[in-house]
């Protein structure tokens, strides 16, 4: 008869728990370089653009986000909204960083931005430009941006020239894509104003 001998079990806990942590190190170890190089570095890069209004009526002016009007309009009222007249879209940048637009599509046509200091530089159909506020000091001006940028925070009134005819009462999708590739959608309706 031979006798067998077993390991102690206070012996065989410590060799557990010793085999348990070096075990989690090791997978702590191995992780840790995996999440770090997994992790955003920077700024993050999510964008919010609130629609807050929109005038698209059949007057000769248009008002502005901050209530001031302007003469981007142009508008013959009561004629309906013709190629070569104006809309004002109300937007708001709600994210940290500066948005963008690197492309804005109205009814289905491709407006592009035109810059500027002031209301009149819009001459040309399937353009835009985004004013930032009214011009108190001059009757029906706007202060235009020289980019296509809206600061965070900021509010801004994105005028449009009428490249198509619209109908009134018929809603029209406008499609804001910015720079990295987020795309804010809104509705308007033609002949009406909001906000």
């Amino acid at each position: 008869m031979t006798s067998r001998r077993a390991v102690a079990p206070i012996i065989a806990t410590l060799l557990l728990v010793a085999i348990a942590v070096v075990g989690g190190s090791i997978i702590f170890v191995f992780s840790q370089g995996f999440f770090s190089a997994a992790q955003v570095s920077g700024s993050p890069n999510i964008e919010s653009l609130k629609f807050t209004g929109y005038d698209a009526s059949d007057g000769t002016l248009l008002s502005l986000h901050d209530g001031g009007n302007s003469t981007s309009g142009a508008n013959l009222a009561g004629d309906g909204l013709n190629s070569g007249e104006r809309i004002a879209v109300y937007v708001q940048n709600n994210s940290v960083q500066k948005i963008t637009l690197n492309e804005l599509r109205f009814g289905g046509a491709v407006y592009s931005f035109a810059s500027g200091a002031t209301d009149t530089i819009l001459t040309t159909d399937g353009s835009f430009m985004i004013a930032t506020k009214s011009n108190p000091g001059a009757a029906a001006t706007t202060v235009a941006a020289t980019s296509a940028e809206i600061q965070p925070g900021q509010q801004a009134t994105v005028i449009l020239q009428l490249s198509d005819d619209i109908k009134a009462g018929r809603d029209v999708q406008v499609k804001m894509t910015t720079g990295n590739g987020a795309v804010f959608v809104g509705t308007i309706i033609a002949g009406q104003q909001s906000g």
